[in-house]
């Protein structure tokens, strides 16, 4: 399978929001981003890799979430973009909803994530 095909980058996504459902997400997204990779948070925050990872650690773990509407935007050869729509719930809370792209670009043979955005469904 292709390193940026649809079917690969959104298997790569899903990970991640297991992970965060397991309350891993630092892990994952500290292993996953490139060291000069960035996340733009519906907040309006821009957070590097180091910030998400201890962010993360903080984070309360999503019960469940939901993934839809998977498109791929091919970038170059070696870099693609992966938009979705997700929807996602925490207990007690109220469920989040956003539009999300995560770029992905291919270093040493695997995808790593270069930049990642919320935007507000």
């Amino acid at each position: 399978m292709d390193a940026v095909s649809l079917g690969s980058l959104a298997a790569l996504e899903r990970e991640g929001w297991d992970a965060l459902c397991r309350s891993e997400g630092d892990v994952f997204y500290g292993r996953l981003m490139t060291p000069d990779a960035l996340m733009i948070l519906v907040d309006g925050s821009v957070l590097d890799r180091d910030a998400v990872a201890a962010s993360l650690a903080q984070a309360p773990p999503w019960s469940r979430y939901e993934l839809t509407d998977e498109r791929l935007v091919p970038v170059a050869a070696d870099a693609a973009a992966l938009v979705y729509r997700a929807r996602a719930e925490r207990d007690g809370e109220q469920p989040f909803t956003a539009l999300m792209t995560s770029v992905y670009r291919v270093l040493d043979g695997e995808p790593r994530l270069v930049l990642y955005q919320q935007t507000p469904a």
